[in-house]
């Protein structure tokens, strides 16, 4: 009997189970999530140090080279290093009330908020999918939203080196018909990418300011090449209104100041994971609406 047989005679086991590699796997996107930014500034400050002839920083004595397995994590107040005990997911927050152990100050909520979201988003897809060949990539494409949609509401950036393996990945599951086939993917990662990039020119024409950035553009790409050209739509459709009502909740709320950029990328990301979970059923349902 494999593993597959005891999940499918046991699926209390298989959703315990999916919840702890959530819960890891959130942990591991918190440091995703922190780190990933500054590895990327840290470059851009070396790439510019090179091209300008100065020192580059990370000549410097008093500064490690980032990464997201070294340094270890540590307290960002003390600087306590954080020890295999502590760094539980969830619980280790919880038994720690929430504070260092060493200095007292206080640990981020975040931290917990991403693990607990990780393991039950990773819950909903193994319960959408079941152990079919889907649920591998859906979980993949999962985790990795979560982090692009963290990292863009923190920086405002989707970085490449997420979404871009991402498309590919997307083009080459199209190939098997994982989720769609080879010529719905490629026309989809296409319209996905030109579609917003072409929206943004257009409001740069008529306003003079740029309306979003360039990794939306990719993002909606990722979309397109895992999903196909028929979900895009919808997408779109998904992130203006949620995009929309939330803009106007946070604005009347004073929680956002009118005129200030907002990140269009945690939009995008819950819309396609909406899309990926529900699309089929989401596109038959507004066809039912319509009487087609």
């Amino acid at each position: 009997m494999d593993w597959i047989d005891v999940f499918e005679q046991t699926p209390l086991l298989l959703y315990a189970v999916s919840i702890l590699v959530g819960l890891i796997v959130g942990s591991f996107l918190n440091v995703v999530i922190l780190r990933l930014p500054r590895m990327l500034e840290d470059d851009w400050a070396r790439d510019c140090a090179e091209l300008s002839g100065t020192p580059s920083p990370s000549t410097r004595p008093d500064q490690e080279r980032l990464s997201l397995a070294h340094p270890p994590s540590t307290c960002s107040h003390c600087g306590h290093r954080i020890r295999a005990h502590e760094n539980i997911p969830v619980l280790s927050y919880l038994l720690l009330r929430g504070r260092c152990s060493a200095c007292g100050a206080g640990i981020g909520l975040r931290y917990p908020l991403v693990e607990s979201f990780t393991a039950l988003l990773t819950l909903i897809v193994v319960l959408q999918f079941g152990l079919g060949w889907q649920t591998g990539p859906a979980l993949l494409l999962t985790w990795a939203l979560i982090a692009l949609a963290a990292i863009d509401f923190d920086t405002q950036l989707l970085p490449d080196s997420i979404t871009l393996p991402l498309i590919w990945l997307g083009l080459i599951l199209s190939v098997f018909t994982i989720f769609t086939d080879s010529h719905s993917a490629i026309i989809g990662a296409v319209a996905g990418y030109l579609s917003l990039w072409s929206v943004f020119h257009l409001f740069r024409l008529a306003t003079g300011k740029e309306g979003m950035g360039y990794g939306d553009f990719k993002l909606l790409a990722l979309f397109g090449a895992w999903l196909g050209w028929q979900f895009l739509p919808q997408i779109i459709l998904l992130s203006a209104l949620t995009g929309a009502v939330l803009g106007v909740a946070l604005i009347l709320s004073g929680r956002h100041a009118r005129g200030a950029p907002m990140p269009f990328g945690p939009f995008l990301a819950a819309a396609g994971w909406i899309s990926l979970m529900w699309g089929e059923q989401i596109n038959q349902t507004y066809l039912n609406l319509v009487g087609l």
